[in-house]
């Protein structure tokens, strides 16, 4: 087994050098090539389901996040900021140094026997992915969702791992008794452009076949198209065969959105984009110089774009479905308690 070649790594927990969660976490490294240069933080968390303030404009209360930082590695996570909070650097560090709450699913099930919490939906995959590499070693999920299941609450899940697929017995017996959904984020289907900005991510088809095997299972899947870069991904051409790859792939429902560059990922995208793309970074500039996000007239043109390319795919035409709209800002992430 690949993870059989762990190690831990003999830390001094009084060492000020250390990220202040990783005083007293369990160190581990993996020897094995697709884990060169990582490093997971196991710690024991304080709790797990986290309260979203009220004046976030986003359709839930509550998430578990029971990883930080993402072996994805996608230069445009709107999350990379989040690892600043940890005393880490929203670049290399965001990607090569993960924490992993491994208590995660006794705290699930101990919070979510609480009377405040029944009934209550509970999101996940909302700042890093719940399904990234990592959780083939630590399996967190499945004792999450064998939490949410028997409680019977509803949740949804966004992610760009197909590792999903292995808790479908899971998600099928949470179905039974709760509403459940899956979302997959697939902002563009390019393999060389998918290589170089989502190098630690499946292939976006996969991400779609994925898709495909939820729904003939009975789980509604639906796409956020995301994100979609200007002037790389954002061609009509582009735009339909990401659409079209998507119908094919029997979603439920595709929500489009542009790009946005919070601090710490606007940074890093920025830098990525000048060493491959420098001829862009002045029309970057420009559209984003007011902010982390486009203006709202180029949302509106993609978005409209996108809707019209649903309808003449097919999406959701046998399953219900919503108008698509930009999505409004999301929320700064939340500095939560990790300890």
């Amino acid at each position: 087994m690949r993870w059989d070649n762990l190690r831990l790594v003999d830390t001094d927990p009084d060492d000020p050098a250390l990220p202040l969660f990783a005083r007293g976490a369990v160190t581990r490294t993996f020897d094995t090539p697709e884990f060169h240069g990582m490093t997971f933080y196991e710690i024991q968390a304080r709790t797990i389901v986290n309260r979203v303030p009220s004046t976030s404009r986003v359709p839930f209360e509550h998430t578990i996040n029971p990883y930080r930082g993402c072996g994805h590695a996608c230069s445009y996570c709107f999350a990379r900021n989040s690892h600043t909070y940890l005393d880490l650097d929203a670049g290399l560090d965001f990607d090569s140094k993960i924490v992993v709450k491994v208590n995660a699913a006794e705290l699930a099930r101990k919070e979510l026997s609480a009377p405040r919490l029944r009934g209550r939906h509970i999101a996940m995959g909302t700042n890093v992915d719940c399904y990234q590499r990592a959780e083939g070693r630590y399996r967190l999920m499945r004792g999450i969702l064998t939490a949410l299941r028997d409680a019977g609450n509803p949740f949804s899940i966004l992610t760009k791992g197909t590792l999903v697929l292995r808790d479908l017995d899971l998600l099928t017996e949470a179905a039974e008794a709760a509403d459940v959904g899956v979302n997959v984020s697939v902002g563009f289907v390019d393999p060389a452009l998918w290589r170089a900005v989502e190098p630690g991510a499946p292939n976006p088809r996969r991400r779609l076949e994925t898709c495909a095997t939820l729904t003939a299972r009975g789980i509604g899947c639906g796409v956020l198209m995301a994100p979609v870069l200007p002037y790389l991904t954002d061609s009509p051409a582009q735009l339909e065969q990401t659409v079209k790859e998507i119908a094919e792939a029997g979603a439920t429902h595709v929500t489009p959105i542009v790009l946005h560059l919070r601090p710490g990922a606007r940074e890093w995208y920025l830098t990525w984009l000048q060493r491959e793309h420098p001829r862009l970074v002045p029309r970057y500039l420009e559209l984003y110089g007011r902010g982390a996000y486009a203006p709202k007239a180029f949302q509106r043109r993609i978005a409209d774009l996108v809707e019209s390319l649903a309808t003449r795919h097919g999406i959701g035409r046998t399953h219900s479905t919503r108008r698509i709209r930009p999505s409004p800002p999301d929320p700064p992430p939340t500095q939560l308690s990790l300890l």
